[in-house]
């Protein structure tokens, strides 16, 4: 500015003729925001962003298991608690395992992939087979092991997250589709609540809790506690983030094994479809009726849809924006 303001008095006495010449960087006019969804790749995460504005990052190296965090929605808010990848003041610090946004399950040939509690399994990072932006869409396929704690591994599964430009400020989309291959024997998925596609909401979303303001709904029109262990087309999770209503739909596809699935939504913001823990959903059912099993050299495959979106499930006209995902 300083530069800029010597040049206009050098053009008052005749001196210059043009203020261009010597105009600072700072002056220069903004650089229009990049369009669509652009990922790139850092050291240990995938960094992803909408029209120039972040609205996640994928983990992949060094952790767990792969994660989503944060989570950014409709007015720039972020939807997802932060702990235990940033200590917030007045955030809960229960369940250490739940990262934002994950795919996991609690029993994998006997194996706890859910948990971060003693002899726990980790979901290890192979390889990625695309990471692609675009003006659309941008697209992560990955490839990875599940690895027990004592070194052996259970499975292997590739996974496609396809993120959209939506076109809209007040919503965002994204696709997750995940095949499990039984390539190391029998994959049995065990019968337990403890799974499996889970996002773990801001703490003023959550139903309960010291500033929990929330609400939950499904597909049949069951609300807020009564959803638990219900079996629905669709969740969803909604309640105040900096003063706006803001919801999280998850969304069964059709062709899942097992649809409608059961849904381990909690009232303190955790939020999963487990299609595989009838025994804890189902009381009086015997145990081990949930279990599912992937014959050796075959494999099975999950695709949900997460919405992110302004205003309640009414307002946000969830069931339509199902029938259309399903369409």
């Amino acid at each position: 500015m300083i530069r800029y303001h010597i040049a206009r008095f050098a053009i008052a006495f005749g001196l210059l003729t043009t203020v261009s010449t010597v105009r600072s960087a700072d002056d220069s006019a903004a650089a229009p925001p990049k369009e669509g969804v652009q990922i790139t790749k850092l050291a240990d995460r995938l960094r992803v962003e909408i029209n120039g504005k972040l609205f996640t990052e994928y983990y992949f190296k060094d952790v767990p298991r792969p994660y989503c965090y944060p989570l950014i929605g409709p007015g720039d808010v972020a939807m997802t608690r932060n702990w235990p990848m940033k200590d917030t003041p007045g955030e809960e610090h229960d369940h250490k395992h739940h990262r934002s946004l994950w795919f996991a399950h609690g029993s994998m040939n006997g194996h706890d992939f859910w948990s971060e509690d003693k002899s726990f399994g980790k979901e290890v990072h192979d390889d990625f087979l695309e990471v692609k932006s675009g003006k659309d869409a941008g697209v992560i396929k990955e490839r990875n092991k599940w690895v027990t704690a004592e070194g052996t591994v259970v499975c292997t599964d590739e996974r496609t997250l396809r993120i959209y430009n939506p076109g809209s400020v007040n919503e965002r989309v994204l696709d997750f589709e995940i095949t499990l291959f039984a390539s190391n024997g029998d994959l049995t998925f065990g019968d337990t609540k403890e799974g499996t596609m889970a996002v773990r909401l801001a703490e003023t979303m959550r139903l309960k809790g010291k500033v929990g303001k929330g609400h939950i709904v499904n597909s049949n029109g069951v609300r807020d506690g009564q959803t638990w262990s219900k079996k629905a087309n669709w969740v969803d999770y909604y309640g105040p983030v900096d003063d706006k209503i803001v919801g999280i739909a998850i969304f069964d596809h059709p062709q899942n094994p097992r649809h409608p699935t059961w849904w381990h939504v909690r009232d303190y913001g955790l939020f999963a479809a487990n299609p595989f823990g009838q025994h804890d959903f189902e009381p009086g059912t015997e145990k081990g009726a949930g279990n599912l099993t992937v014959p050796a050299g075959k494999s099975i495959t999950f695709r949900y849809r997460f919405y992110l979106h302004e205003g309640d499930d009414q307002q946000a006209k969830v069931a339509e924006r199902y029938e259309h995902y399903v369409k």
